[in-house]
């Protein structure tokens, strides 16, 4: 894993592709982490997001569906944000096109390459490529300056997540992970964490922790116990222990459901699970 620097910038306001955030701070959640799995409690833990039903971006360039809405979307004051996760959009880029230099500050930002290749330039001369099985980690701090861009024959597919850090400031830094044949085993493999867990890049969150995973063909794994986890299916079907399926594109919002097993589907999946223990509040 590397660590690239870059200068501060003023803007007192989390940036958003098309918008400007107000800041939000975290708060540690006092939710019980242990099991509901009682049937009445079990609606309220588990709550089924369609991919059909995630915001759609749809451009000559950029075809995204996210969970929150962004940009030029209309405020939803019930879906702003789950746990620390305010950000968490899926991007398909043609070739030849991306997100031109724009600035962010006070954010953490994980990148997941599903298909293709993501080019990162910043401000400092930072730069990397990554591709499947590859993720980037960006810790904005006080202010950086950074683009994103496809430069390659073939789309860019993508699953781009963004959480609030403990406390605003700091030098921002970058990273490039790999987690190599990592992957290979089933298991879920942690990709970023602040302090939870080892992993490839530190997070400025103490709170929170992104797993990814590639289960083989009726592979069951695990997933953590946290007040609150958000579960992405990017590719295959998988279905909670419950009886609860999610297919390519869909999420499942957990709140403090206990260590919940998902088994994959006869191809197989691949999936991203946040783990958080704290969640947002309005500055």
């Amino acid at each position: 894993v590397t660590h690239r620097s870059a200068r501060s910038a003023t803007r007192k306001s989390r940036q958003v592709r098309g918008g400007t955030r107000p800041a939000a701070t975290a708060i540690i959640s006092e939710m019980n982490e242990t099991d509901q799995s009682g049937a009445g409690n079990r609606a309220k833990a588990i709550e089924i997001r369609p991919a059909a039903s995630r915001i759609g971006t749809r451009m000559d360039w950029l075809d995204a569906r996210g969970s929150f809405p962004m940009g030029h979307h209309p405020t939803d004051a019930d879906n702003t944000h789950f746990g620390l996760l305010y950000v968490h959009q899926e991007d398909r880029i043609a070739p030849h096109s991306g997100f031109p230099p724009h600035p962010h500050r006070n954010v953490e930002v994980v990148t997941w390459v599903l298909g293709g290749a993501l080019e990162h330039r910043d401000d400092t001369g930072g730069e990397g490529v990554i591709r499947p099985g590859q993720a980037q980690h960006m810790s904005a701090g006080t202010g950086v300056v950074h683009s994103e861009m496809n430069p390659f024959a073939e789309d860019a597919h993508v699953v781009q997540m963004w959480i609030a850090p403990d406390e605003a400031g700091g030098e921002p830094y970058y990273s490039d992970i790999d987690l190599g044949t990592a992957l290979d085993g089933g298991a879920l493999v942690a990709v970023a964490s602040g302090g939870r867990t080892e992993a490839p890049a530190k997070l400025r969150q103490a709170e929170a922790t992104l797993w990814a995973g590639r289960p083989g063909p009726a592979v069951a794994v695990n997933l953590p116990d946290a007040p609150f986890v958000h579960l992405f299916c990017a590719r295959g079907e998988l279905s909670l222990e419950g009886g609860e399926r999610l297919g390519a594109g869909d999420v499942a919002r957990l709140r403090s459901a206990g260590r919940l097993a998902l088994t994959a589907s006869a191809e197989g999946c691949e999936l991203l699970a946040w783990e958080m223990h704290a969640e947002l509040r309005d500055a």
